[in-house]
């Protein structure tokens, strides 16, 4: 077993970890944010932990309406940029804690006077320092190259902090049930996407809204371990210029669980299979996932899926998943 199939496996593991751990604390800043809501939250983070961060704008944006975007980093570490971030959070995500560029963005948006909260998984990292709340994201040490189960549980952290803050009864439930949820979803297996997949020279990965992240992951786990060219994009966008890229066979991931865009994804599949496209699909199109319990956590449960598929295939191009040849683990950057 490779070590990020067995990461990926302990995700389910994660997630009940960081809910049992982090219980005071998120009760405590929900309660903050309830009191002195903010007029906008921004998020730092890069990689697979800016693709948490967009899952987190799309859960505070649909939940509570406040504005969240993911701020350049470069900004406040190459630019010095003085932020004016009164009334704001500033939402640090990150497996080591410990890029300067990120602590840089934090502690830029803390001297502007945001609320800085940190979702971390290393103890003791220069973010966890810097925040005002800390939230350890409880996955264990993570020794492949391939980000699963912090992101995993990165996704859990940010739905947990959106139900608090909204006291969302049936999301905050629904989080309760998932690590069993993503037990069941560790479990299933998309052959037929794999054997197209293993032929591929490219392929686009689809979703939209909180389904939108967990495209951008995948595609980054196809680059990262399996060297194959996936490009992420909303069901939106790729009905625009990525439209004409399609030819017959062209392959395609698609997230489209059962949320408010589910209708708009089954048009754009309808065209993209007119176009000729080998559509792979969850929901609409043959590959089964685990439901969560909520649709908003739905992401969460195709991505568990999504990463012990993606793991085999990158095995079948003869590639360790462990070892990409130009990667390490920590990526520190400026």
């Amino acid at each position: 077993m490779t070590l990020m199939e067995h990461e990926a496996r302990e995700a389910p593991d994660a997630v009940a970890r960081f809910l049992d751990t982090n219980g005071n604390a998120l009760a405590a800043l929900a309660r903050r944010l309830r009191d002195n809501p903010p007029s906008v939250i921004l998020t730092a983070a890069r990689g697979s932990s800016d693709h948490a961060a967009t899952y987190f704008k799309y859960l505070v944006e649909i939940l509570l309406g406040v504005p969240c975007a993911s701020i350049g980093a470069s900004v406040a570490s190459v630019w010095h940029s003085e932020l004016k971030l009164n009334n704001a959070v500033c939402v640090t995500i990150s497996q080591s804690g410990q890029s300067p560029d990120i602590v840089s963005l934090q502690e830029a948006a803390r001297k502007a006077g945001a609320l800085t909260v940190a979702l971390v998984n290393q103890p003791g990292s220069r973010a966890e320092q810097g925040a005002d709340f800390f939230l350890p994201l409880c996955a264990g040490e993570e020794k492949s190259v391939a980000a699963t189960k912090s992101f995993i549980a990165s996704l859990a952290a940010s739905a947990a902090i959106a139900a608090q803050w909204k006291q969302d009864q049936a999301l905050i439930t629904a989080l309760q049930a998932l690590p069993a949820k993503l037990a069941r979803a560790a479990q299933l297996q998309w052959p037929g996407f794999q054997a197209r997949a293993k032929m591929a020279q490219s392929l686009y990965v689809l979703g939209r809204g909180p389904g939108l992240a967990i495209a951008l992951e995948a595609a980054l786990k196809m680059k990262e371990t399996c060297a194959l060219h996936a490009e992420a994009l909303s069901f939106a966008e790729v009905m625009h210029g990525p439209l004409e890229l399609v030819r017959p066979h062209f392959p395609i991931l698609a997230f489209s669980p059962d949320d408010a865009s589910r209708d708009l994804a089954k048009q754009a599949l309808e065209r993209l299979r007119k176009a000729g496209a080998d559509v792979f699909a969850v929901e609409d199109g043959g590959l089964p996932h685990e439901p969560a319990g909520h649709a908003l956590l739905e992401p969460i449960s195709i991505i568990q899926s999504a990463y012990l598929n993606i793991e085999p295939l990158a095995r079948a191009l003869g590639r360790n998943p462990d070892a990409p040849r130009l990667l390490s683990k920590v990526t520190e950057t400026v």
